[in-house]
């Protein structure tokens, strides 16, 4: 019976604390790419980090137009989490506190932290040129909060592509360029840091 719950309960806590991550996430880089604050979008993200993240900024203060409070309220919870539940680290899984009642080193912990967020960050890019590729072909031209917020955080990341490849024929081909881009640099930056992780 403890192993029947225990795997819905690890999906469960996993999914709430990687949702809580994300937002997160998305109101930092938000944050840095200067995004609208009054977008709905901005104001819910804002609306469900504040309660812990106004207190920390309190006792963290930013540093040079970075939300540093943000940054370690991620890294916190993103702690959390794999010390909770464990962390899919490719084709391992270290399990975490609910499965054996053992605890991780705190070096493996940090690192597996550190590549949640890594792989997270990467994921949040990725996703947004495709959705935002998507959105431009099927409905081009048309504005919603989703699409303001898709621009903000893509194009920090699609202007130095457009330098290199301009628009051919009227077809952008920054969005696919992008794509593979992040997807090989992912490939390249995750695997030393995850052995980093597993070596701790």
């Amino acid at each position: 019976m403890n192993g029947y719950l225990t795997t819905p309960l690890q999906f469960l806590i996993g999914t709430l604390f990687s949702l809580y991550v994300l937002a997160i996430m998305l109101r930092f880089l938000l944050q840095q790419t200067r995004a609208d604050f009054y977008n709905p979008v901005s104001q819910f993200l804002v609306k469900i980090t504040n309660p812990p993240l106004r207190p920390l900024r309190r006792l963290i203060p930013g540093v040079g137009g970075i939300d540093v409070a943000s940054l370690v309220l991620m890294f916190l919870v993103q702690l959390l989490a794999v010390t909770l539940v464990g962390a899919r680290v490719g084709a391992g899984y270290l399990p975490g506190l609910i499965s054996t009642g053992a605890i991780q080193p705190v070096g493996t912990l940090l690192g597996l932290t550190i590549v949640e967020l890594v792989d997270l960050a990467f994921n949040v890019f990725i996703f947004a040129v495709i959705i935002q590729a998507v959105l431009s072909w099927v409905n081009p031209g048309a504005y919603s909060p989703v699409s303001s917020i898709l621009h903000s955080l893509t194009e920090p990341v699609l202007r130095p592509v457009r330098r290199f490849i301009p628009p051919m024929s009227g077809l952008d081909l920054s969005p696919l360029v992008a794509i593979l881009a992040l997807q090989v640099l992912k490939m390249l930056v995750l695997p030393p840091i995850r052995q980093l992780a597993l070596g701790s």
